[in-house]
């Protein structure tokens, strides 16, 4: 059986959500939702093959974007296409900015001091991709996009990693066509990109030269 049937996934319930505060799009109000969602009276574990038709629940997502700035501070940012082998069937062939999947229950087996989405972030970003270079690291933002099908059970939390050098490359060979791309490349075509990468890079980057 496919993992995607198999696999147990971290969900809150959308009425949270919208208790929270609804909004579609972008949100950098980090501070008004992700203490709720994420603490344990409110998540759970649900078969990933149900949730992905079941809009009464929000699967988190951490989205991590890898951007670089150079000696003549130009950012770049780390962009892929996501290849057959990626979980989610409704993204193939999009290009995106994100890194990052789906909060397993195997990722509660962790030290106490290590709350589930961090492990699962951690691991994520450890079969996904290969980082060789210090970085700092930011939770900047939510996304939520109700107008597809996907966006509708996923809620995105998604983190900025300002790199020291671009030395990022993929571990996966469904992320193809990968590397650092120019900011002003990226804003100046976004429509092979994903409704989230689109999100993201309007909001974080839109007003970049």
């Amino acid at each position: 059986m496919a993992l995607v049937q198999t696999e147990r996934v971290l969900v809150v319930p959308t009425e949270l959500f919208h208790q929270l505060g609804y909004f579609q799009g972008f949100s950098p109000d980090t501070e008004r939702y992700l203490e709720e969602l994420l603490s344990p009276e409110h998540t759970n574990y649900r078969p990933r093959g149900e949730m992905e038709q079941n809009p009464g629940f929000k699967q988190l997502i951490p989205y991590v974007i890898f951007c670089h700035t150079d000696a003549q501070h130009q950012s770049h940012l780390f962009c892929y296409t996501r290849g057959k082998g990626q979980g989610e069937q409704r993204l193939h062939a999009k290009r995106s900015v994100g890194v990052g999947g789906h909060i397993s229950s195997i990722d509660s087996d962790t030290a106490e001091d290590v709350h589930p989405y961090d492990e699962g972030m951690r691991r994520e970003l450890d079969e996904e991709v290969v980082i060789e270079t210090t970085y700092r690291k930011r939770c900047v933002g939510l996304i939520n996009d109700d107008s597809t099908e996907v966006g509708q059970v996923h809620l995105g939390v998604v983190h900025v990693f300002d790199l020291d050098s671009p030395a990022v490359w993929p571990r996966e060979s469904d992320i193809v066509d990968a590397g650092f791309v120019p900011m002003s490349d990226v804003l100046s075509d976004l429509d092979p990109f994903e409704t989230w990468s689109q999100i993201s890079i309007k909001f974080l980057f839109g007003n970049a030269s």
